[in-house]
Protein backbone atom coordinates (compact mmCIF):
# COMPACT_ATOMS: atom_id res chain seq x y z
CA UNK A 1 0.00 0.00 0.00
CA UNK A 2 1.19 3.52 -0.77
CA UNK A 3 -0.31 5.03 2.40
CA UNK A 4 0.14 4.35 6.10
CA UNK A 5 -2.30 4.28 9.01
CA UNK A 6 -0.34 7.16 10.55
CA UNK A 7 -0.96 9.28 7.45
CA UNK A 8 -4.68 8.51 7.63
CA UNK A 9 -4.69 9.25 11.35
CA UNK A 10 -3.17 12.66 10.71
CA UNK A 11 -5.61 13.33 7.86
CA UNK A 12 -8.64 12.46 10.04
CA UNK A 13 -7.38 14.57 12.94
CA UNK A 14 -6.83 17.59 10.69
CA UNK A 15 -10.24 17.07 9.09
CA UNK A 16 -11.89 17.14 12.51
CA UNK A 17 -9.92 20.02 13.99
CA UNK A 18 -9.30 22.01 10.78
CA UNK A 19 -5.83 22.98 12.01
CA UNK A 20 -2.49 21.20 11.75
CA UNK A 21 -1.07 22.32 15.09
CA UNK A 22 -4.20 21.28 17.02
CA UNK A 23 -4.24 17.92 15.20
CA UNK A 24 -0.56 17.38 15.99
CA UNK A 25 -1.19 18.13 19.67
CA UNK A 26 -4.13 15.69 19.76
CA UNK A 27 -1.91 12.95 18.29
CA UNK A 28 1.14 13.83 20.43
CA UNK A 29 3.15 14.69 17.32
CA UNK A 30 5.23 17.70 16.42
CA UNK A 31 3.59 20.13 14.02
CA UNK A 32 6.25 19.41 11.41
CA UNK A 33 5.63 15.65 11.67
CA UNK A 34 1.90 16.13 11.15
CA UNK A 35 2.45 18.52 8.24
CA UNK A 36 4.91 16.09 6.65
CA UNK A 37 2.52 13.14 6.99
CA UNK A 38 -0.29 15.04 5.26
CA UNK A 39 2.02 16.43 2.57
CA UNK A 40 3.39 12.96 1.78
CA UNK A 41 -0.09 11.48 1.50
CA UNK A 42 -1.16 14.21 -0.91
CA UNK A 43 2.10 13.98 -2.89
CA UNK A 44 1.91 10.19 -3.23
CA UNK A 45 -1.48 10.44 -4.91
CA UNK A 46 -0.95 13.84 -6.56
CA UNK A 47 -4.03 15.35 -4.95
CA UNK A 48 -5.21 17.72 -2.22
CA UNK A 49 -7.79 17.00 0.47
CA UNK A 50 -8.16 20.51 1.88
CA UNK A 51 -8.76 24.07 0.81
CA UNK A 52 -6.31 26.29 2.70
CA UNK A 53 -7.95 29.34 4.33
CA UNK A 54 -5.14 30.91 6.33
CA UNK A 55 -4.44 28.54 9.22
CA UNK A 56 -7.74 26.75 8.69
CA UNK A 57 -7.93 23.69 6.44
CA UNK A 58 -11.41 22.96 5.09
CA UNK A 59 -12.15 19.60 3.47
CA UNK A 60 -12.73 19.75 -0.28
CA UNK A 61 -14.94 17.25 -2.15
CA UNK A 62 -12.20 14.62 -2.31
CA UNK A 63 -11.42 15.03 1.40
CA UNK A 64 -15.08 14.68 2.32
CA UNK A 65 -15.27 11.46 0.32
CA UNK A 66 -12.17 10.06 2.00
CA UNK A 67 -13.03 10.99 5.61
CA UNK A 68 -15.69 8.32 6.39
CA UNK A 69 -13.60 5.54 4.83
CA UNK A 70 -10.44 6.63 6.63
CA UNK A 71 -12.24 6.95 9.98
CA UNK A 72 -13.83 3.50 9.59
CA UNK A 73 -10.48 1.94 8.65
CA UNK A 74 -8.80 3.46 11.71
CA UNK A 75 -11.58 2.14 13.98
CA UNK A 76 -11.15 -1.34 12.51
CA UNK A 77 -7.36 -1.13 12.82
CA UNK A 78 -7.75 -0.24 16.49
CA UNK A 79 -9.90 -3.31 17.06
CA UNK A 80 -7.37 -5.49 15.24
CA UNK A 81 -4.66 -4.12 17.53
CA UNK A 82 -6.76 -5.04 20.58
CA UNK A 83 -7.12 -8.61 19.30
CA UNK A 84 -3.41 -8.96 18.53
CA UNK A 85 -2.56 -7.69 22.00
CA UNK A 86 -4.88 -10.25 23.53
CA UNK A 87 -7.24 -7.62 24.93
CA UNK A 88 -10.88 -8.56 25.34
CA UNK A 89 -11.99 -5.27 26.88
CA UNK A 90 -13.94 -2.62 25.04
CA UNK A 91 -12.15 0.47 23.78
CA UNK A 92 -12.81 4.20 23.96
CA UNK A 93 -16.36 5.35 23.25
CA UNK A 94 -17.26 9.00 22.63
CA UNK A 95 -20.95 9.60 23.35
CA UNK A 96 -22.90 12.80 22.87
CA UNK A 97 -26.19 13.29 24.69
CA UNK A 98 -28.69 16.12 24.57
CA UNK A 99 -29.38 17.85 27.88
CA UNK A 100 -32.47 15.96 29.02
CA UNK A 101 -30.96 12.57 28.18
CA UNK A 102 -27.50 13.54 29.42
CA UNK A 103 -28.65 14.90 32.78
CA UNK A 104 -31.33 12.35 33.64
CA UNK A 105 -30.49 9.08 31.85
CA UNK A 106 -27.08 8.90 30.19
CA UNK A 107 -24.84 9.40 33.20
CA UNK A 108 -26.55 6.64 35.18
CA UNK A 109 -26.70 4.28 32.19
CA UNK A 110 -23.02 4.87 31.45
CA UNK A 111 -22.08 4.30 35.07
CA UNK A 112 -23.99 1.02 35.16
CA UNK A 113 -22.54 -0.05 31.80
CA UNK A 114 -18.97 0.68 32.92
CA UNK A 115 -19.44 -1.44 36.05
CA UNK A 116 -19.89 -4.38 33.66
CA UNK A 117 -16.90 -3.33 31.53
CA UNK A 118 -14.25 -2.10 33.98
CA UNK A 119 -11.64 -1.06 31.42
CA UNK A 120 -14.00 0.61 28.96
CA UNK A 121 -13.40 4.35 28.60
CA UNK A 122 -16.33 6.64 27.81
CA UNK A 123 -16.29 10.36 27.08
CA UNK A 124 -19.73 11.95 27.55
CA UNK A 125 -20.45 15.31 25.93
CA UNK A 126 -23.74 16.97 26.91
CA UNK A 127 -25.01 19.66 24.51
CA UNK A 128 -28.16 20.56 22.60
CA UNK A 129 -29.44 18.56 19.63
CA UNK A 130 -27.94 20.69 16.87
CA UNK A 131 -24.47 20.57 18.43
CA UNK A 132 -24.59 16.78 18.92
CA UNK A 133 -25.72 16.16 15.34
CA UNK A 134 -22.91 18.31 13.96
CA UNK A 135 -20.28 16.52 16.02
CA UNK A 136 -21.55 13.08 15.02
CA UNK A 137 -21.53 14.15 11.37
CA UNK A 138 -17.92 15.37 11.76
CA UNK A 139 -16.80 12.11 13.44
CA UNK A 140 -16.01 13.98 16.67
CA UNK A 141 -18.49 11.66 18.42
CA UNK A 142 -19.10 7.96 17.86
CA UNK A 143 -22.74 7.98 18.92
CA UNK A 144 -25.43 10.53 19.72
CA UNK A 145 -28.41 10.20 22.05
CA UNK A 146 -30.80 12.94 20.96
CA UNK A 147 -34.30 14.20 21.70
CA UNK A 148 -34.97 16.22 18.56
CA UNK A 149 -35.54 15.48 14.89
CA UNK A 150 -32.64 14.52 12.66
CA UNK A 151 -32.78 15.29 8.95
CA UNK A 152 -29.02 15.10 8.31
CA UNK A 153 -28.45 13.00 5.18
CA UNK A 154 -25.19 11.48 6.51
CA UNK A 155 -26.62 10.23 9.80
CA UNK A 156 -28.43 6.98 10.59
CA UNK A 157 -31.26 7.28 13.11
CA UNK A 158 -32.83 4.61 15.31
CA UNK A 159 -35.85 5.35 17.54
CA UNK A 160 -35.10 4.48 21.15
CA UNK A 161 -37.65 5.62 23.70
CA UNK A 162 -40.91 7.59 23.83
CA UNK A 163 -40.83 10.89 25.70
CA UNK A 164 -43.34 13.64 26.37
CA UNK A 165 -43.06 17.29 27.32
CA UNK A 166 -45.39 18.74 29.93
CA UNK A 167 -46.44 22.29 30.72
CA UNK A 168 -45.83 23.05 34.40
CA UNK A 169 -45.98 25.79 37.01
CA UNK A 170 -45.30 26.51 40.67
CA UNK A 171 -47.86 25.09 43.16
CA UNK A 172 -49.05 28.59 44.12
CA UNK A 173 -49.53 29.72 40.51
CA UNK A 174 -53.16 30.58 39.57
CA UNK A 175 -53.20 27.84 36.91
CA UNK A 176 -52.10 25.16 39.40
CA UNK A 177 -55.61 24.81 40.87
CA UNK A 178 -57.65 25.81 37.85
CA UNK A 179 -59.87 23.15 36.30
CA UNK A 180 -59.94 22.89 32.52
CA UNK A 181 -56.96 25.07 31.62
CA UNK A 182 -57.36 26.21 28.01
CA UNK A 183 -54.89 27.18 25.34
CA UNK A 184 -56.07 30.77 25.75
CA UNK A 185 -55.06 30.59 29.41
CA UNK A 186 -51.55 29.53 28.39
CA UNK A 187 -51.23 32.34 25.87
CA UNK A 188 -51.89 34.88 28.63
CA UNK A 189 -48.94 33.61 30.68
CA UNK A 190 -45.24 34.40 30.47
CA UNK A 191 -42.98 31.49 29.47
CA UNK A 192 -39.54 30.25 30.43
CA UNK A 193 -38.24 28.00 27.65
CA UNK A 194 -35.21 26.16 26.33
CA UNK A 195 -33.06 27.75 23.66
CA UNK A 196 -33.63 27.45 19.91
CA UNK A 197 -31.60 24.49 18.62
CA UNK A 198 -32.60 22.21 21.47
CA UNK A 199 -34.87 19.22 20.87
CA UNK A 200 -37.17 20.40 23.66
CA UNK A 201 -37.68 23.80 22.05
CA UNK A 202 -38.23 22.19 18.66
CA UNK A 203 -41.05 20.00 20.02
CA UNK A 204 -42.64 22.91 21.91
CA UNK A 205 -42.46 25.26 18.90
CA UNK A 206 -44.09 22.63 16.68
CA UNK A 207 -46.93 22.10 19.16
CA UNK A 208 -47.49 25.87 19.38
CA UNK A 209 -46.75 26.61 15.72
CA UNK A 210 -50.13 28.28 15.12
CA UNK A 211 -49.73 30.59 18.11
CA UNK A 212 -46.08 31.68 17.97
CA UNK A 213 -46.87 35.37 17.55
CA UNK A 214 -48.90 35.41 20.78
CA UNK A 215 -46.34 33.68 23.01
CA UNK A 216 -44.89 35.82 25.78
CA UNK A 217 -41.38 34.42 26.24
CA UNK A 218 -39.77 36.00 29.28
CA UNK A 219 -36.62 33.90 29.61
CA UNK A 220 -34.66 31.53 27.39
CA UNK A 221 -32.34 29.21 29.30
CA UNK A 222 -29.97 26.45 28.22
CA UNK A 223 -30.50 24.12 31.18
CA UNK A 224 -33.62 22.33 32.41
CA UNK A 225 -32.64 22.76 36.07
CA UNK A 226 -32.42 26.53 35.59
CA UNK A 227 -35.89 26.52 34.02
CA UNK A 228 -37.29 24.54 36.96
CA UNK A 229 -35.79 26.98 39.48
CA UNK A 230 -37.14 29.98 37.57
CA UNK A 231 -40.64 28.50 37.43
CA UNK A 232 -40.49 27.57 41.12
CA UNK A 233 -39.65 31.20 41.93
CA UNK A 234 -42.77 32.41 40.11
CA UNK A 235 -41.22 33.96 37.01
CA UNK A 236 -43.58 32.14 34.64
CA UNK A 237 -44.56 28.71 33.35
CA UNK A 238 -42.39 26.23 31.47
CA UNK A 239 -42.46 23.18 29.24
CA UNK A 240 -39.83 20.43 29.47
CA UNK A 241 -39.70 16.63 29.57
CA UNK A 242 -41.74 14.74 32.18
CA UNK A 243 -38.54 12.83 32.88
CA UNK A 244 -36.83 16.01 34.09
CA UNK A 245 -39.84 16.87 36.28
CA UNK A 246 -40.46 13.43 37.78
CA UNK A 247 -38.91 14.13 41.17
CA UNK A 248 -40.28 17.70 41.39
CA UNK A 249 -43.82 16.43 40.77
CA UNK A 250 -43.38 13.80 43.48
CA UNK A 251 -42.20 16.45 45.97
CA UNK A 252 -44.92 18.88 44.97
CA UNK A 253 -42.44 21.70 44.32
CA UNK A 254 -43.83 21.92 40.77
CA UNK A 255 -47.17 20.81 39.34
CA UNK A 256 -48.20 19.73 35.82
CA UNK A 257 -50.71 21.59 33.71
CA UNK A 258 -52.22 18.84 31.58
CA UNK A 259 -52.99 20.02 28.05
CA UNK A 260 -54.36 17.11 25.98
CA UNK A 261 -55.05 19.47 23.06
CA UNK A 262 -51.30 19.99 22.62
CA UNK A 263 -49.25 17.21 21.04
CA UNK A 264 -46.05 17.28 23.09
CA UNK A 265 -44.94 13.73 22.34
CA UNK A 266 -41.54 12.96 20.85
CA UNK A 267 -38.89 10.23 20.78
CA UNK A 268 -35.40 9.83 22.09
CA UNK A 269 -33.17 8.45 19.34
CA UNK A 270 -29.73 7.01 18.64
CA UNK A 271 -27.76 8.60 15.80
CA UNK A 272 -24.45 7.68 14.20
CA UNK A 273 -22.71 8.38 10.90
CA UNK A 274 -24.01 6.11 8.14
CA UNK A 275 -20.49 5.26 7.03
CA UNK A 276 -19.02 4.81 10.47
CA UNK A 277 -17.70 1.41 11.46
CA UNK A 278 -19.65 0.30 14.54
CA UNK A 279 -16.98 -0.92 16.93
CA UNK A 280 -17.57 -3.52 19.64
CA UNK A 281 -17.86 -0.67 22.16
CA UNK A 282 -20.60 1.07 20.17
CA UNK A 283 -22.52 -2.16 19.59
CA UNK A 284 -22.28 -3.21 23.25
CA UNK A 285 -23.45 0.19 24.52
CA UNK A 286 -26.36 0.31 22.07
CA UNK A 287 -27.46 -3.18 23.13
CA UNK A 288 -27.25 -2.20 26.79
CA UNK A 289 -29.37 0.93 26.29
CA UNK A 290 -31.99 -0.99 24.29
CA UNK A 291 -32.19 -3.78 26.87
CA UNK A 292 -32.40 -1.46 29.84
CA UNK A 293 -35.33 0.55 28.48
CA UNK A 294 -37.19 -2.22 26.62
CA UNK A 295 -40.00 -2.41 29.21
CA UNK A 296 -40.42 1.35 29.70
CA UNK A 297 -43.50 2.80 28.03
CA UNK A 298 -42.10 6.32 28.34
CA UNK A 299 -38.88 7.95 29.54
CA UNK A 300 -40.25 8.95 32.96
CA UNK A 301 -41.20 5.31 33.62
CA UNK A 302 -37.62 4.00 33.40
CA UNK A 303 -36.36 2.27 36.51
CA UNK A 304 -32.97 3.96 36.46
CA UNK A 305 -29.94 2.10 37.81
CA UNK A 306 -28.57 3.11 41.20
CA UNK A 307 -24.81 3.64 41.11
CA UNK A 308 -23.15 3.01 44.49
Amino acid sequence: MRYTLRQLEVFVAIARLENVSRAAEALSLSQSAASTALAELERQFDCQFFDRLGKLLKLNDLGRSLLPMAAALLDQASEIEHVLQGKTTLGLLRVGATLTIGNYIATLLIGSFMKQHDECQIELHVQNTNAILQQVANYDLDLGLIEGNCQHPDLAVEPWLDDELVVFCAPDHPLANKLGVSLEDLLEETWILREVGSGTRETFDHAMRHHQSRLKIRLTLEHTEAIKRAVESGLGIGCISRLALRDAFRRGSLVPIEMPELDLRRQFMFVWHRKKYLTASIRAFLDYCRAFTVDAGRSDQIALPIIK
